[in-house]
């Protein structure tokens, strides 16, 4: 692969980071190219690689967010780790960290001083509730931030609430700090001058809880838990067939709907009833519904569902196993998956999901704890590491 041709080349990212949102952030700045220096602390360095040991021994969600990136161990809460920190900053184009509250400021890294001493620079600072606010120094994990921002009291069964499966507080202000930098770095090539940003994970999770906010503060009442069915929306879930098997099906329109009844349940009389005749009321007389579906597929295996949902072109899915997911046939069909180096070996991994023709992503690979640290420090000029630091 020819990395020239990488729209981020140029870019330097130093990164301070732990566990998901801030490293889901910079694995999608070095897939696209950048330089990625990931400080990790020593004894251990990131957090995240000892959540578990099921990838050959290495933690899961470590070998989801770091590839493509430089490992240096630096001590950081020394004054010659610092000094160093800083002339690694002093070169890079962005500075990224997910710190506690405060330990940015308490190591030096003050945006607007750091902007003084080096303009261009663009700093990017993730956090739990964000920089001021009751909240600031709270504590923030995945799940309480589903909390928080409200996600737990719209998710899971009328009888018990349920997490989201998995870090979408996280993932969200990944996101939007990785779009917040790209931003950034396009102004940059405007205006010469680097820039601030700031995401909260709060804040993040909920730009996205934007429908059940407005249904909930304007309709009266919030939607309700529904399990695999939407809560607004009917027909739209898991419906059993004559096999035991389910099938998982929605609508969009009117349009659907009449196909629906005519092609797949084959009621036609259905499409005039009262009680389905728009989305409402079928909402309101969803399990009466949800009997008449069943009983229309009870002749039917999943598999005879499914083919006579996709003759009325009406969208539907299987609930896939994550063995089953990893075959996907679609994923498959578009050569999806590529191959990693890591310190265990070659491990699959999925190209990032925005295709550029043309182009392959930077699918570099996992470091070791400190694999990079000697070459970087000696970059800067630092004497090769002992254990603990520099």
């Amino acid at each position: 692969m020819d990395e020239s041709a990488l729209p981020l080349r140029d870019v330097t990212v130093v990164s301070l980071e732990q566990a998901v949102a801030a490293p889901f952030a910079t694995r999608q700045l070095a897939d696209l190219g950048a330089r990625v220096i990931k400080v990790e602390r020593p004894g251990g360095g990131d957090f995240a690689r000892g959540y578990d040991e099921t990838v050959k021994g290495m933690s899961s969600h470590f070998v989801w967010l770091n590839r493509g990136k430089e490992s240096v161990v630096l001590d950081v809460k020394d004054a010659a780790g610092r000094a160093v920190l800083h002339r690694m900053v002093g070169r890079a184009d962005v500075l990224v960290q997910n710190l506690a509250p405060g330990a940015a400021e308490r190591l030096g890294l003050v945006p607007e001083e750091l902007r003084r001493r080096h303009p261009r620079l663009i700093t990017c600072g993730i956090s739990g509730y964000g920089d001021s606010g009751p909240y600031r120094s709270k504590k923030a994990y995945d799940l309480l931030v589903q909390c928080e921002a409200g996600v737990l009291s719209v998710t899971g069964t009328p009888d018990e609430p349920a997490k989201v499966g998995i870090s979408i507080a996280d993932i969200a202000a990944g996101m939007y700090a990785y779009s917040g930098i790209l931003t950034a770095l396009y102004e940059r090539e405007r205006t010469g001058q680097g820039t601030d940003l700031s995401v909260s994970m709060l804040e993040a999770l909920a730009e996205w809880m934007g429908y059940p906010y407005y249904y909930a503060t304007y309709g009266g009442t919030p939607p309700p838990r529904t399990g695999a069915q939407h809560a607004t929306i009917a027909p739209y879930g898991p419906y059993t067939a004559g096999d035991g098997h389910q099938v998982f099906f929605g609508l969009q329109n009117e349009r659907e709907w009449a196909a629906l009844c005519t092609h797949v349940l084959r009621c036609p009389d259905l499409i005039e009833d009262e009680r389905f005749a728009r989305n409402s009321p079928r909402v309101e007389n969803r399990d009466e519904l949800t009997a008449l579906i069943e009983e229309a597929f009870a002749d039917a295996t999943a598999a005879e569902a499914v083919r006579r949902l996709d003759e009325a072109g009406i969208a539907n899915a299987r609930l896939r196993s994550m063995e089953e997911f990893a075959a996907h046939p679609q994923l498959a069909a578009r050569d999806r998956w590529r191959q990693v180096g890591s310190p265990v070996g070659p491990l699959n991994a999925l190209l990032p999901p925005v295709t550029v023709t043309g182009r392959e992503p930077r699918m570099g690979a996992i470091p070791a704890v400190g694999e990079h640290t000697d070459a970087v420090l000696a970059e800067f000029g630092e004497a090769p590491t002992v254990e603990g630091g520099p």
